[in-house]
């Protein structure tokens, strides 16, 4: 992703909550939008 990524790791948190949950189109929508913009989680080092 770019560095204009903006969706903090608790909307993030939420987002993929709801995703999962609703079943409503327009929620899932949105949800999926804040998920694309929020950082991708980084590895665990072992």
């Amino acid at each position: 992703m770019t560095k204009n990524e903006r969706t903090s790791p608790r909307v993030a948190r939420i987002a993929a909550r709801l995703l999962r949950r609703s079943k409503s189109r327009k929620v899932r929508a949105v949800s999926a939008s804040a998920l694309t913009q929020a950082p991708d989680r980084r590895r665990k080092r072992r």
